[in-house]
């Protein structure tokens, strides 16, 4: 059993930070990608920004300078810090990972409940 959960959601004003977490546990052998979503009401879920097992990152171009993808592989865990948030940045942000599991020979996609971001004054 895998399982992926997001914490660190909730409520900011414009201009402010949030940061994001997300854990993956269970019969891990090893992550490879891990990434963030988004999805605001009435639009299509988006990538975000994503992390290689290596360290490389990409990142959507209206986030490119305000938020940072970072992991640390010694804890199975991937942030997302938000600076300069918008009200347009509002949504329910999804943890995605790229996961191969003890006794299984692919690696599988895995996806957090989610946790909601709104950016309002």
């Amino acid at each position: 059993q895998v399982q992926v959960v997001e914490s660190g959601g909730g409520l900011v004003q414009p201009g402010g930070s949030l940061r994001l977490s997300c854990v993956a546990s269970g019969s891990i052998v090893k992550i490879y990608a891990m990434a963030w979503y988004r999805q605001a009401p009435g639009k299509q879920r988006e990538l975000v920004a994503i992390i290689t097992s290596g360290g490389a990152t990409n990142y959507l171009d209206s986030v490119k300078g305000r938020f940072t993808i970072s992991r640390d592989t010694t804890k199975n865990t991937v942030y997302l810090q938000m600076n300069s948030l918008k009200p347009d940045d509002t949504a329910t942000y999804y943890c995605n990972a790229d996961i191969l599991k003890v006794g299984v020979p692919a690696t599988d996609d895995y996806w957090g409940q989610g946790t909601q971001v709104t950016v309002s004054s």
